[in-house]
């Protein structure tokens, strides 16, 4: 007993010493239960709705209130015509439109039934069920309320008041999950591959000892992490394209926008990965360190921040600005919008630039480390 108590005094006292390893015990499993806490949330709130309101009445403003009021749906304007609607929902900018007829008020104090139309976009179909299940609930409750106000008087045979809803899921009628997962899956899997690749192929030069030798060669940095990133850009540049084929014949992936832009988002998508990786790399002293490091910091954002499962408007205000700085999230959204709804580049031409920006910050903090080491 009395040598285990002497063991555990030692071991007490080295890990007190070692602060690195106290902070990790003590705070990071704090810190990744505050954040993924409030991050994994299957609510959804603040859909953000636009209204084309063909009646422009007293009761269609009421049903648009409705909406609002619940705390589910955000209003981001009116539209007036239906190209607009097009629009807005290729850019991402709406998750649903709805539609009030002409002739609404009138048919309702008529007694006619009336058909609102939802129109959802369905690029992330456990968020397009959950909005086209809001819409009808709410529908329902607003038209039981005015079947009451407007309830016939007795005697009378004018039916009750019905409003109806009629909903209309674009880019995937079906709500296949497999439409909605496929396209994480590839920025998921890329991602991955791309970070730990690059990071442990340099780790592994410091290792063997021959980075020593890389410094006495006639090789600048600039030059050493072009010929280092190269490679396993063009590796995981066939293996991306590998996956989306892959997922086109077993999962009946569609494609409707163009190769170019899809190229051109992989590769942008990639060249940060690797750069992050580099970033990585320059940080670690061992693999086996860079291996968790590259895990922590693409395995958990790409998977929880992006936009991958949780809808990131549902996310509290301060996670929300955390997942600024995820490249992940921009991928997706062009990848899902070129893929599934074959929009042109005025469609996410912002999220294309956020990768360009992550990737030229993550390549010159790479390249201002591998400096001071060679110095």
């Amino acid at each position: 007993m009395r040598t285990a108590l002497a063991v555990c005094s030692k071991e007490l006292r080295q890990i007190v010493r070692d602060r690195r390893t106290l902070l990790i015990l003590l705070f990071v499993p704090a810190f990744f239960l505050l954040l993924y806490g409030y991050a994994l949330n299957f609510d959804i709130r603040h859909i953000k709705l636009a209204v084309q309101d063909r009646d422009r009445s007293t009761l269609s403003r009421e049903l648009v209130s409705s909406f609002v009021n619940s705390s589910y749906f955000d209003l981001v304007g009116y539209l007036d015509s239906d190209s607009e609607i097009s629009r807005l929902i290729d850019r991402s900018e709406v998750r649903a439109v709805m539609s009030v007829p002409s002739g609404f008020e009138r048919d309702i104090r008529s007694g006619r039934p009336v058909t609102v139309q939802v129109v959802i976009d369905g690029d992330n179909a456990n968020t397009a069920t959950t909005v086209m299940s809001y819409s009808r609930l709410l529908i329902a409750q607003y038209g039981s309320e005015v079947a009451i106000r407007f309830a016939p008087a007795a005697g009378s045979r004018l039916p009750l008041p019905v409003i109806t809803v009629e909903p209309r899921i674009w880019y995937n009628p079906q709500l296949r999950s497999t439409l909605f997962l496929v396209p994480g899956l590839i920025a998921y899997i890329s991602m991955i591959t791309a970070v730990v690749s690059t990071a442990l192929s340099v780790v592994r030069e410091k290792e063997r000892g021959t980075m020593e030798q890389v410094r006495m060669a006639p090789v600048n940095p600039v030059s050493y992490i072009v010929g280092k990133t190269l490679p396993y850009l063009a590796i995981s540049f066939v293996s991306a394209l590998l996956i989306i084929f892959s997922a086109m014949v077993l999962f009946d992936l569609p494609m409707r926008g163009s190769w170019l832009l899809l190229c051109l988002a992989i590769g942008l998508f990639l060249i940060g990965a690797q750069a992050q990786g580099l970033l990585i790399s320059t940080v670690a002293s061992t693999q086996q360190v860079a291996f968790q490091i590259a895990l922590l910091s693409s395995f958990l954002p790409t998977f929880i921040l992006s936009g991958f499962i949780f809808p990131i408007s549902s996310m509290p205000t301060v996670i929300q600005y955390i997942t600024n700085i995820v490249p992940a999230r921009y991928f997706l959204v062009a990848l899902r919008a070129i893929v599934l709804k074959g929009a042109g580049i005025a469609a996410f031409w912002e999220e294309m630039a956020a990768l360009a920006i992550f990737a030229t910050i993550a390549l010159g903090l790479a390249s201002l480390r591998l400096k001071r080491e060679w110095s």
